[in-house]
Parts: structure tokens; sequence; C-alpha cells
């Protein structure tokens, strides 16, 4: 049977004596990646705005388009970079601009949820024989275990749960699967799956381990068995998490009232926080799964709802980093599957909806060597095509690898069929010919 983190922690065994060991359980050898150049970052984090948003209400507003396509989000504002405009709901980001680029002409064609995340997220298009690895998996092999990442947390964390949508450790299989935190980190305490038990003080867990090693007369028998040895390490490791200070990572009562505050009280908000801890302690790539964005029906109701929420998260994030001196070597996207319909779907079921859009859309990056406060690409008049600057998913992917100091080009990923498949589709592999972002690099 095969040992994964997820069925170590479901079998009660030590809870997250589970997750640590899972990654040495069949562990083969470390993969030596081709290095492109001196990588400039170190951390991604990836802001999912699972189901897709408008990039109309976002970052890329059509004023002069008329009601059927603004609605009643028709005042754009200006940032403090001269030129570029954004959605009216979001104040603090305009702010920031300086900080970050923005991608008008992201695309692909598809308009359907599950393979479309999967192009957005792995750069490869559907229908392949082969499930290919998120992004987040090829750097949990390039920059985690396979260069020698030692931290107790695995190096790819997902903020809060999975989307479901593909699987996103494809052909590298589960020891770099996401490790998803589960739970509400705006609630107190931010429960994180097989590290905290609601309910259960520090006391009781200590009582716990002690009647656990009471209980163990076999590990006592037989003191210095490596394999019980190595069990035994796990265990240390495991209760540093639960009761050392590795574990205090996803303790936010330890931030000041004001910073919750500005992050924003919600759970956006709060894994915007989350994120900025993991940074700190060194988790090469962290994902914000960000619910809320599939809008087909009242999408006005719920962008005066999620669009401050991203605002005061993403905004305080990005703040935050530049202060600690940390967005240099960090890098941050954000964007969804796809864009929405540029024309507002006003009849009946939808009632002011608006549906899936993968001929054109937006994302937002910023650090790890991303330039501020630059356009990339533009849309046309109303939304509904790329006018100039295409730029596919394995673009903006290939550019963030070799920002990471990974060759997208030549590197090469194992595969169980032996093939010669690189970070990034070469040839005729590839869905078109936008190019890497050089001109934000």
């Amino acid at each position: 049977m095969t040992m994964t983190r997820r069925y170590l922690i479901r079998s009660g065994v030590l809870g997250a004596a589970g997750l640590l060991l899972a990654p040495r359980v069949g562990a083969g050898r470390a993969w030596a990646a081709p290095i492109r150049a001196a990588a400039r970052a170190k951390t991604v984090i990836q802001i999912w705005l699972w189901g897709g948003p408008s990039h109309l209400d976002t970052f890329d507003p059509k004023p002069s388009a008329g009601y059927d396509y603004c609605g009643p989000l028709d005042k754009p504002i200006p940032t403090n970079v001269d030129g570029i405009v954004i959605g009216e709901l979001l104040p603090l980001l305009a702010k920031q601009a300086d900080k970050y680029s923005l991608i008008r002409s992201l695309t692909h064609g598809i308009n359907a949820h599950e393979t479309a995340a999967y192009t957005v997220q792995t750069g490869r298009k559907p229908g392949d024989r082969l499930v290919y690895p998120g992004m987040g998996a090829v750097v949990s092999l390039l920059k985690g275990y396979g260069a020698g990442y030692t931290g107790l947390l695995p190096p790819y964390v997902v903020l809060t749960e999975l989307q479901g949508r593909f699987s996103e450790s494809g052909f590298l299989g589960p020891r770099h699967a996401p490790f998803a935190t589960g739970s509400d980190p705006a609630q107190t305490p931010f429960a994180v799956q097989g590290v905290v038990t609601p309910g259960v003080s520090e006391q009781r867990q200590r009582d716990r381990r002690d009647l656990l090693h009471q209980l163990n007369t076999l590990g006592n028998a037989m003191r210095g068995q490596p394999t019980l040895e190595a069990f035994a390490q796990g265990e240390d490791q495991a209760y540093e998490l639960i009761l050392g200070e590795s574990g205090k990572v996803f303790d936010l009562s330890q931030e000041r009232d004001e910073v919750r505050d500005r992050y924003g009280r919600n759970t956006f908000g709060q894994s915007c926080l989350a994120a900025r801890r993991l940074v700190e302690r060194g988790i090469p790539y962290i994902t914000i799964n960000a619910k809320g964005w599939d809008t087909h029906k009242q999408h006005f109701q719920a962008m005066r709802q999620r669009l401050p929420q991203l605002d005061k998260g993403l905004a305080s994030l990005l703040q935050d980093l530049s202060e600690r001196g940390l967005l240099d070597s960090t890098i941050i996207w954000c964007c969804g599957e796809f864009g929405r319909t540029p024309k507002i779907q006003w009849e009946a079921p939808w009632n002011g909806g608006r549906g899936h859009w993968g001929p054109v859309f937006s994302a937002l990056v910023a650090g790890g060597g991303f330039k501020g406060g630059r356009v990339v690409g533009a849309s046309d008049a109303r939304g509904e095509e790329v006018k100039d600057r295409p730029v596919y998913p394995a673009d903006l992917i290939g550019s963030m690898y070799e920002l990471l100091g990974l060759d997208p080009d030549n590197t090469r990923l194992p595969n169980p069929e032996g093939q010669d498949i690189r970070l990034t589709p070469v040839g005729a592999e590839r869905q078109g010919q936008g190019g890497r972002l050089v001109e934000i690099m």
C-alpha cells in the first residue's frame, strides 16, 4: 500500500506526523534542474480567483463600451501610475500600481472551468494522455524536495481548500501534491488540518503524547531499530508543529489587531496574511484559492462584496511584503481560469450576470523580478478579443520559471512514460506564440 500524506493524516497516526513522514515515504532521487540564471525569486504566491473574475470590472475597465458592458461599474479610477486605470471598487490597489503590472491580453479560448483551470495552471492544452503537474507541484520538485528543502511544512501549501478541478501534482505524484490547510483563517483558532485540533489545549496534547509513549511498548522495547527511530523522529517533528514554534506560522492571533483589520477579517484577507507569514518561513509555493467568482447571476451584487475583499487583502499583502524587503524575492500572480462575458446577460434567469470568457482576460503580476507600473497587451474596445500582444498561459508560467532561476525550455520533467517533457511546451506543443514577458522582467 502506498502511504500518501493524506492517508497518514486520515489514519490518525500522529496527525501531523503523517504529514511530515509522507515526503520521505517512497521518496526517489533528488531531481537536479538546469539553472538558467541567478534566481531573482524564491517564493511564489498564486492568488486564484476561483470561477473566473470579470476583466472589465477589475484590471481592464471599458467605460466607453456602454451600460450593457459596464453596468453600474462604469467609473474606473486612476492609479498612482500615470495612464493606468483599474476598476472603481479597487481603490487601495490603485495606490499600489507602481508595485505590480497588469496583463490585459491573456488568452486560451476555453470556456469550461476544468479545462481552463488546467491550462492556466499547467500551461498545457487539455486532452493529452498525460496529466501534467501545475506550477506549484513543479516548484515543489525543483525548488523544494529536489533542491534540499528541509522545512517541516511541505513546500507547496494551499489556503484553504483544493479546487477539485484537476490533479495539481499530475504525473509527479502525491509527494508533490499540495498540503491544503482546510478550515478558515478568519476563525480563532485557525484549525489547520493535522496541526491544530479545535477544543484541544496544548496541555491535553502533551498528555496525549505522554500516554502514547506509555502505550508504545514495542517502541520502548526496540529502541535503536532504524524504522522505529525514523517514526520517532517524525513524531518529534510533528509535535514541533503542534506545540513548538514552527506551527505558530498559522497562529494569526500573534499579529496585531490593526494588521488583521487592514487585511480584512474575512477568509480571503486572512489567507493573504497567512501567506505573508508562510513567505517569511521560506515556503516556496503558496496558493490562495479564493471562491465566489463564478457570477452567472447577480454579478454586480457579488462584485460589491468580493472586490473590496480582494482590494484590502491583496493591497495589504503587497504593502507588507514591500516594507519587509520580501517583494523583490516573492512573485505574486493573481487571476482565474478565464474572464467573464463582456456583454452583461440582463435577461432571466441571469438577471445581470456574466458567463465564462476565455478569448481574453487579465492577470496581475508583481514582485520576484517583475517590474511594476506596466501594462502588457490590450483587449479590444469591448474587452471581447485580444487586440495587441497575446499572452498564453505557458508564456506567463515560463516567465515565472525564469525568475525562479529555472530553464523552462531545457529542464526535463520526470514522468512515468520516460518522455522528453520540458517545463513548458516547446515546438508544436505550444498553444500560441506570444512569448515570455520580457517587457516586464
